[in-house]
């Protein structure tokens, strides 16, 4: 049966419900927002004469947390214009209008009888073969579903979403043994292609997947940080970055998360498993025990592992937590020989195996998280998958971890990881003590591209199931790379495809980057049908080489600085100006010379979370990679009759001044960054690759024809006046230094043309030598230089 979704009822309004209603609205989805009526009236609204009967007032609960949903940072929608998509209302007069749902998600308060209520209701208005849905994160599922009719339990599953659901990738399905199967592969592939989501199938367990191994390791975390003496800031060092986890590492993330939310799952957990073989580590720790007690909670309640405080002198200090004396402190900065070792290290997985051999506490640290997490996660097969590469995929898209258990396994070595596990006590399961007999050497492994797992029933290595069409870049790294440098890789996609991806430290755009470019696309024009501009690092690119910049302007070396920035700047106009079509991949931080090359492409194909902007200002110069000069172009091209010109070149020349990032791909558009009708949004970042390369088939199979270069039309010294008085008006109100002044005025320049009497059309290279020049003088001066410097110590990307 073929399944559209046009309208979904949301069943709970608080922080999970709202936000669910946003990112439906984000992907197109009408919902229907609803929650309970309140007991009584405000203040205010007793002021204003309302009663109970009242709308307004009737449904004050659901509007207050929507609008409070809507004004939080960061958004959970896309653009502010998405909410007409949600549509208000209340229990009692309302819950009728489910008869018109595709599908109910209930997201109420974790509690088995109210929940039970909302589904009697349920039960009395859903149209026959509409979908149910609940959004518990622990209640069994077949409990609710339970003395139901046969259609809702045929159409009865969990959809677990994780907070926030816009950001976090992960979405759990959890059928009970009743859900039509259609009904759960229908979930699975909803939530991936149209939801942007990881989906993971999981059982009806405690906590499900993710929780269930998170929350472990986190508690076995707090028993272990107490017996080796860690401290709060060592902990956090030991557990970020270095190991592919957020930088709010575990300390920072409980307090952010709440330590009540993380301490309540625990004591469900240590409930409910009865005969898991390490429940003891779900009962919490005294110092946790002491936190609770005392509400330091997190944020929410002004403390927890860290507090914020001010000073004598009124300066701010965070001070962290003395596990040991439970008092706060001044923070102590960890060091550790063996993070040292790593620093030269790139590729997290190529770290795992130094950072078990270190000799320190780190290395103390690893072999015992490691050993203990390797063997917890044995023995959830096939408790709460039957499946390892679930509970990878859980863990990635769920905690924000890089990489799922069993990967960080394969990186150090099943033998030694097991060596690791039984050092601390903690026995593996059998199935993996018999690999060695199957000759079997990884948990992972690629077979002609193809991402496989290990199987634990035929014992093989068999396909990843929902990996088709989904193009992953490592796998293609082996045998189908046909050039490289140090910064850069152009792979055969296939179909005539070629991908070219930038390797490069946050893939900044230097020399070896660009020449990867005009390679990849070299080889194209020779023998392939398109390019695709795609990589799957942690950002699409930061942004042009700072460092490079800042070696040519200290030694003044003005003729070099020139050259590479007109290299630069003829690599933009080489990928608009080719014989094949070149389509572009961006995605999360897609800054400064990333947005330049954007802006250039034949086409985009931009993951949802697209954050791009020209952000040179904030370190003293102008775009200088063609983007002064396309925002221009742009603003030419988007004038309409009866128009005002200036306002769109105004507009424009704010972006670049203001270093405006988009918050999303849908914002890109907004901001003119992203063109409708030629871009296209990927909403889930897996299947960015491949979408990519489809919509350069297309173009191709369409009879691509390279751009013709057109003049386009610049206002001279109409714009100039227009920007001088802005420029002026923003100095007297003391918004802008001398030194953005200058800035501001070299940047008016290149967008008015020059100081032109009147209105002239004038080339795309005319406008690139004014930037270029522009760019070139702000690099002379002080206050730039000493903006890139800073930028370069701190190791920041070029960002505002």
């Amino acid at each position: 049966m073929k399944r559209i979704i046009q309208k979904v009822a949301v069943l709970g309004s608080g922080i999970m419900g709202s936000r669910i209603a946003c990112h439906l609205a984000n992907v197109g989805i009408e919902s229907l927002l609803l929650d309970i009526v309140p007991k009584e009236v405000t203040p205010a609204e007793e002021a204003k004469g309302l009663t109970l009967k009242d709308k307004s007032v009737r449904n004050r609960i659901v509007n207050d947390a929507l609008q409070s949903t809507l004004k939080s940072n960061p958004s959970p929608i896309y653009s502010k214009s998405f909410s007409s998509r949600i549509t208000t209302g209340n229990f009692d007069d309302d819950f009728e209008k489910i008869k018109d749902a595709d599908w109910i998600i209930e997201v109420v308060v974790e509690r088995l009888d109210i929940k039970k209520i909302i589904f009697d209701k349920v039960e009395r208005f859903r149209k026959p073969g509409s979908l149910v849905s609940s959004n518990t994160s622990g209640i069994p599922i077949q409990l609710m579903s339970a003395g139901r009719s046969d259609d809702f339990r045929k159409h009865f599953l969990g959809t677990h979403f994780f907070n926030p659901p816009r950001y976090l990738q992960l979405l759990e399905i959890i059928p009970t043994v009743d859900t039509d199967p259609e009904i759960t592969a229908f979930f699975l592939e909803f939530g991936d292609k149209f939801l942007g989501k990881t989906t993971v199938l999981a059982k009806d367990t405690p906590a499900f997947i993710a929780n269930r191994v998170g929350i472990y390791a986190i508690m076995e975390l707090f028993h272990q940080v107490k017996e080796m003496g860690l401290s709060v800031e060592e902990v956090d060092k030991l557990t970020g970055p270095v190991i592919g986890r957020p930088k709010s590492a575990t300390f920072r993330t409980c307090d952010v998360v709440g330590l009540d939310t993380l301490v309540h799952v625990s004591n469900g957990l240590n409930s409910a498993l009865q005969s898991d073989e390490r429940r003891e580590t779900f009962a919490l720790p005294d110092f946790i025990q002491h936190m609770i007690d005392n509400q330091w909670l997190g944020s929410k309640t002004g403390q927890g592992f860290y507090k914020k405080v001010k000073n004598e002198d009124g300066s701010s200090e965070i001070l962290s937590l003395n596990l040991e004396t439970l008092d706060y402190q001044s923070q102590k900065r960890a060091k550790f020989a063996t993070l040292e070792l790593t620093k030269t290290i790139d590729d997290v997985k190529d770290r795992f195996p130094i950072l078990v051999k270190g000799k320190d506490k780190a290395g103390e640290f690893y072999r015992k998280s490691f050993g203990s997490l390797f063997a917890y996660v044995s023995h959830r097969i096939p408790e709460i998958s039957d499946e390892l590469f679930r509970i990878d995929a859980g863990m990635r898209a769920g905690f924000g971890w890089s990489h799922g258990p069993f990967e960080i396994w394969d990186a150090i070595g099943i033998e030694k990881g097991i060596e690791l596990a039984e050092a601390g006590g903690f026995p593996v399961a059998d199935w993996v003590k018999e690999l060695k007999n199957n000759n079997i050497t990884s948990f992972y492994a690629v077979e002609d591209t193809i991402q496989q797992y290990y199987d634990t029933t035929k014992k093989a290595h068999v396909p990843t199931p929902g990996m088709e069409g989904i193009v992953i870049l490592d796998n293609l790294r082996k045998t189908k790379t046909v050039w490289k440098n140090k910064e850069c890789e152009v792979q055969d996609l296939g179909d005539g495809i070629l991908n070219i991806e930038f390797r490069s430290k946050m893939n900044s755009m230097g020399s070896g980057v660009l020449a990867g470019i005009n390679k990849g696309i070299e080889l194209a024009e020779e023998n392939f049908r398109g390019v695709v501009i795609g990589n799957q690092g942690a950002n699409f690119s930061v942004g042009a080489n700072l460092a490079m910049v800042f070696m040519f302007a200290v030694e003044q070396e003005y003729d070099e600085l020139n050259f590479a920035i007109k290299y630069f700047q003829d690599t933009m106009m080489r990928a608009r100006y080719s014989k094949i079509p070149v389509v572009v991949a961006p995605h999360t931080m897609t800054l400064g010379g990333g947005c330049e090359l954007t802006l250039h492409a034949d086409a985009v194909q931009a993951a949802a979370e697209t954050y791009t902007g020209l952000v040179e200002f904030g370190v003293g110069v102008i775009p200088g990679g063609g983007g002064t000069k396309e925002l221009t172009r742009r603003s030419a091209l988007r004038y309409e009759k009866d128009d005002v010109e200036l306002n769109i070149l105004r507009e424009n020349f704010y972006r670049i001044a203001m270093a405006k990032v988009s918050t999303s791909a849908v914002e890109a558009f907004e901001h003119g960054y992203l063109v409708k009708g030629r871009d296209f949004i990927s909403m889930n970042k897996a299947r960015q690759i491949a979408d990519a390369k489809r919509l350069a088939i297309t173009l191709a199979e369409q009879g691509y024809v390279m751009p013709k270069k057109d003049k386009f039309k610049v206002l001279g010294q109409q714009a100039l006046g227009m920007f001088e008085v802005g420029i002026h008006q923003m100095l007297e109100g003391g918004y802008i230094s001398q030194h953005e002044v200058k800035m501001a005025k070299k940047l008016a320049y290149v967008m008015a043309g020059g100081d032109l009497s009147s209105p002239t059309e004038v080339s795309e290279q005319y406008l690139l030598n004014l930037e270029r020049e522009a760019f070139l003088s702000l690099c002379t001066e002080k206050k730039t230089l000493e903006r890139i410097q800073h930028m370069l110590q701190k190791g920041k990307p070029l960002r505002n």
